[in-house]
């Protein structure tokens, strides 16, 4: 069974932002325990917001976790508001789950209902994909997850 997943990413390699920060996705398509990069999503920018700076797009990265905004917060503000939550799940909805530094209430409100997992970790990008896509292997081939622990352990 085929299925893609969404990574927060501002350079392809560490899973580095926010999902209210991402101004694109990096989408990835699994086939058994085939990775590949499917394709780059943009966020759309609405023209409200084209004179404002985007969340991430500049001061991010600079070491001052402070000057990136708060991300999506509980409120919806952190990402331009609840509107802007709702177009970045929609522009990754056909994914399986997605990968972001950190997810916030209202973005994962919303994809609770589209039925998609949501993955807060910081690692790199391969591991983020090697770990999911175990997971998620295991799951659909109705592996128990303790009992191939253990077989991976044994060698």
């Amino acid at each position: 069974m085929a299925y893609t997943i969404a990574v927060a990413t501002s350079d392809g390699v560490n899973v580095d932002l926010k999902f209210g920060q991402a101004v694109k996705f990096y989408i990835y398509r699994v086939e058994e325990k085939d990775i590949e990069l499917a394709e780059i999503r943009e966020v759309p920018v609405s023209s409200e917001d084209a004179g404002k700076a985007l969340p991430g797009a500049s001061s991010c990265g600079s070491g001052d976790e402070n000057s990136c905004g708060s991300g999506c917060s509980g409120n919806g503000h952190g990402c331009g508001g609840g509107g802007e939550v709702i177009a970045k799940v929609a522009l990754i909805e056909d994914s399986r789950c997605v990968v972001a530094k950190k997810v916030g209430f209202q973005a994962q409100k919303q994809f609770e209902k589209k039925a998609i997992s949501v993955f807060d970790i910081e690692v790199s990008v391969k591991e983020a994909l090697d770990k999911i896509t175990s997971y998620y292997y295991k799951i659909d081939h109705r592996q128990s997850l303790r009992a191939a622990e253990e077989n991976e352990r044994r060698g």
